[in-house]
């Protein structure tokens, strides 16, 4: 199976031309910049049309007009995940999107701790604490994620959100991937385009 993954886009996707083929395409979040419905309509029109088999997607910590939101009429092929699991051709793939609000409220714990056991490839938003985090002089990962995910050891670990820290190292048996395809001035960067293969 192969995988193209995609993070912070933020509203710069039509610009993304010859993608590569895969079998499923994912976006870890940030598709917009400031959060409107509009600029999520848009982005929902480019990325259901794109010609791949599956497509997944969940919410960066800018998407915040899908903060409570249910969506309906997606193609049967594109599926927005949050805090929530798709099956396909027996890969569990479970997405948790990042909310200021939950956040704010701690929620985000709660979330972590009830990502399923069986995920084979986790989406997130944030990195995990010390992955493909560091941005000047911080780590901006979260803890309680490398907690989760060095327990439960995906094949495969999807985020963003630092853009300076972009690109993919295996650890502990696990792949992990930060798509962030800008950079940290806001400038697309089409090389940090990610294909990753799963057996």
């Amino acid at each position: 199976m192969t995988i193209l993954h995609l993070s912070d886009t933020h509203n710069q996707h039509r610009q993304l031309t010859d993608l590569p083929n895969a079998d499923i395409l994912i976006h870890s979040g940030d598709f917009t910049i400031v959060g409107t419905e509009q600029e999520t309509i848009d982005f929902l029109n480019w990325f259901c049309d794109l010609p791949y088999r599956h497509k997944i997607f969940i919410a960066g910590n800018h998407d915040n007009c899908l903060y409570g939101a249910t969506l309906s009429g997606l193609d049967k092929n594109c599926h927005y995940l949050c805090n929530s699991s798709i099956c396909i051709d027996g890969v569990k793939f479970y997405g948790m999107p990042m909310f200021v609000e939950d956040a704010l409220e701690g929620k985000d714990k709660h979330y972590i701790q009830a990502i399923l056991t069986d995920t084979n490839v986790l989406i997130t938003h944030c990195p995990p604490l010390g992955i493909l985090d560091y941005d000047d002089k911080y780590h901006y990962g979260s803890d309680d994620l490398w907690q989760k995910v060095n327990s439960i050891k995906p094949k495969l670990h999807l985020f963003g959100h630092i853009h300076s820290d972009y690109g993919t190292i295996d650890h502990a048996d696990i792949t992990f991937s930060n798509a962030s395809i800008m950079d940290e001035g806001y400038l697309l960067r089409k090389e940090r385009i990610h294909l990753l293969y799963l057996e």
